[in-house]
């Protein structure tokens, strides 16, 4: 076994690697850039190395820094996390030179599967089916084109080196195609050095369903189920559960041996995924292809370790070490159901356009993750399990993916650990920028979520209008309309040194008028009860002022956490993926008072804002020109994700207020239109 690893990677999952390291006797060695230096992975390792600035081409992603490093240390082995090096077949051979192990599969395996194009060739060899498609490299753009018309609309243009959501579009139609070939070459040559495309068949009702693998040097490939990744934006996951709720157990062997056979033809080894596309409208579940083979650690690994009880980062850096597994496939096994969400730094509310900044809060519903053994220490504390590399005060940075924090739950039944993420989403407390904990906790609550009817579609398809907040029922929104009224009798009363607890002791009865989202609540407080329009309502509001957090008797006796905030002249209050926004009034003054505390925010409809941070690489416009509804007027890049501003409507371009490569801010004025 191995006394020194180094991380080559960062944020949480180098937070992971060091706990299991750290649980198994293995002193470990963290790199870091400059944006890196306070990083919570830097604190955590027993050693920790500067490698050079913010950008990852000049860090992170930079072979012999990373091999200097372990000269450095004396590091035995590397383990490359997920991203950067971790698919580099080069980067392996590079580290073998220097009798250095490299936790993960062989180089020549990363090399069969890691190129999108040829693992499509290696997989029709070995008989494996795969998504109808052009499998070779395109020339142009007229030759997309005219290759995707072969296929047949709709088609799939993917970078051939890459993942994680980067490097693809969907094309319903020859324009479509002629818009998004060159962004997809352009994100692809960005994110992976590796500018070729490939087209391919877009299935209808389609689930991403994938396959854990792990094998070890003597020949043992085992699967570990399946993992449900269906839930999508953009390409990237935001959603997975194992097991899925699609996938029967003749599907799970069908799947599950098809891909041991196609690892085993390329020597695998290590821990490893092989994605696949099903067809929803096969209700057979015959209807799998293969995507594409992931030869590392997954983003989503933990829902697999709570169902099975498998340390997946353990057993690499055991396999890397030469160990044979000791279990068999007949020990793997399904323990209940797990969940995990992606807390992102991206705002639902605009978009989900990418947020960065400071964390100027950030408070998760559990301490971070560690593994004491036993089946809990997998599952976390009561179920939830947090894996998280940031810190408050600390900055979420343009320059990596914008991921906060994993939020995994483990339940007896998949309601059980849905029930488990909006409880542990509405205890998330995050402030300073955009996240997403409304959306997910939305997403955890919708009925077609609940039934398991899942689509990479979905978001698209549940969403049309974007994000305005989780349904909310008219129990809770007379809950939060009472809510509200106590907090603002106990905002009004603190100079009294009086709490804002509904089931306090109020001296007299107060009448309120509570505006939420356009509708009026009539408001009485009274000792242990309030009435909302005549109706009386128990329940009770444990808050203060100047304290964020609290707590209240939501529908049907549920207790509900709170998230307060006061944005004069309102409150802010949310819960349940939801964010109230609550206008309090004494019943006396709210006819002549409502409309005069109302403000009108500015009109910039001709103004074509900046929705993020972020590079602007295109302006596809002049001074002078006509533009109309839809039509593409800049690109910007954030997070190494291209995003494509349009026209909201038909004018004249009267002047341009930002050049090509210039960075701008949020709500910078890229253009103005008449």
């Amino acid at each position: 076994m191995f006394s020194k690893i180094l991380i080559a990677n960062r944020g949480e999952i180098a937070c992971r690697i060091i706990r299991t390291a750290r649980r198994i006797g293995i002193a470990t060695v963290a790199v870091y850039s400059d944006a890196d230096a306070r990083a919570p992975f830097v604190a955590m390792a027993d050693e920790a190395v500067p490698i050079g600035p913010a950008p990852a081409s000049e860090s992170y992603l930079l072979p012999e820094k990373i091999i200097a490093a372990c000269r450095q240390t004396g590091a035995e082995a590397v383990h490359p996390g997920y991203g950067f090096l971790s698919e580099r077949a080069a980067f392996v051979e590079a580290l073998e030179a220097e009798g250095i192990a490299f936790i993960g599969p062989p180089a020549s395996a990363i090399a069969a599967m890691g190129d999108k194009i040829e693992s499509k060739k290696l997989a029709l060899a070995a008989e494996v089916s795969v998504v109808p498609g052009f499998v070779g490299e395109i020339d142009s753009t007229d030759h997309a084109v005219r290759i995707a018309g072969e296929i047949g609309y709709p088609v799939m243009m993917k970078a051939s080196a890459g993942g994680g959501g980067k490097g693809m579009r969907l094309a319903h139609g020859e324009q479509d195609v002629r818009e998004g070939f060159e962004s997809v070459k352009r994100e692809g040559l960005a994110s992976f050095g590796d500018d070729r495309v490939f087209i391919e068949k877009f299935i209808l009702d389609p689930r991403h369903i994938e396959i854990q693998l792990l094998g070890d040097r003597h020949g043992t490939i085992l699967y570990l189920n399946e993992r449900e990744c269906s839930i999508q934006r953009r390409h990237q996951k935001v959603v997975e559960e194992a097991p899925s709720p699609f996938v029967t157990p003749q599907m799970r062997r069908a799947m599950g041996e098809q891909c041991v056979a196609l690892a085993r033809a390329v020597g695998y080894h290590s821990a490893g995924t092989v994605e696949l596309i099903v067809s929803g409208a096969d209700p057979t579940g015959e209807s799998f292809y293969f995507l594409e083979m992931n030869t590392r650690l997954q983003v989503e690994h933990p829902v697999t370790e709570a169902i099975t009880g498998i340390d997946l980062v353990e057993q690499m850096i055991r396999v890397a070490a030469g160990e044979k597994l000791a279990f068999g496939q007949e020990d793997i096994g399904i323990d209940g159901w797990s969940i995990e969400t992606r807390v992102y730094a991206e705002n639902p509310y605009r978009g989900f356009l990418p947020s960065t900044g400071r964390l100027v809060r950030y408070q998760p519903p559990a301490a971070p993750w560690t593994d004491d053994g036993t089946a809990n220490g997998r599952r976390g504390t009561g179920g939830i399990r947090v894996d998280d590399g940031v810190f408050e005060g600390g900055e979420v940075s343009l320059f990596y993916d914008p991921m906060i924090a994993k939020l995994i739950t483990w339940g007896s039944t998949r309601d059980e650990a849905a029930d488990r993420q909006v409880a542990a989403l509405d205890r998330f407390h995050i402030e300073g920028l955009g996240h997403n904990v409304d959306f997910l906790s939305a997403l955890m609550q919708h009925p077609r979520f609940r039934a398991g009817e899942l689509t990479t579609g979905f978001i698209a398809e549940e969403f049309p209008e974007g994000f305005a907040g989780a349904a909310a029922d008219e129990t809770l929104r007379i809950q939060i309309a009472v809510i509200a009224a106590a907090i603002e009798w106990g905002w009004a009363a603190r100079g009294r040194r009086i709490s804002g607890q509904l089931d306090g002791a109020v001296p007299v009865t107060c009448e309120w008028v509570v505006q939420l989202d356009g509708q009026d609540y009539q408001v009485t407080l009274g000792e242990g009860h309030a009435l909302v329009d005549g109706q009386r309502v128990q329940g009770h509001c444990d808050w203060q002022p100047g304290i964020s957090n609290a707590t209240a008797n939501g529908p049907e006796g549920v207790d509900l956490d709170l998230l307060v905030a006061r944005e004069r002249p309102h409150w802010r209050i949310t819960t349940r993926g939801r964010s109230f926004r609550a206008l309090v009034l004494p019943a006396r003054l709210a006819p002549h008072a409502a409309h005069m505390l109302e403000k009108v925010p500015p009109d910039t409809s001709r103004l074509l804002l900046c929705p993020m941070p972020g590079l602007l690489i295109a302006l596809h416009v002049r001074a002078g020109d006509a533009v109309e509804a839809g039509q593409p007027l800049a690109t910007v890049e954030a997070m190494k994700m291209e995003n494509i501003l349009r026209a909201q409507r038909s004018g004249i371009v009267t002047r341009i207020n930002a050049t090509e490569g210039e960075t701008l801010m949020l709500d910078a004025v890229i253009l103005e239109l008449e």
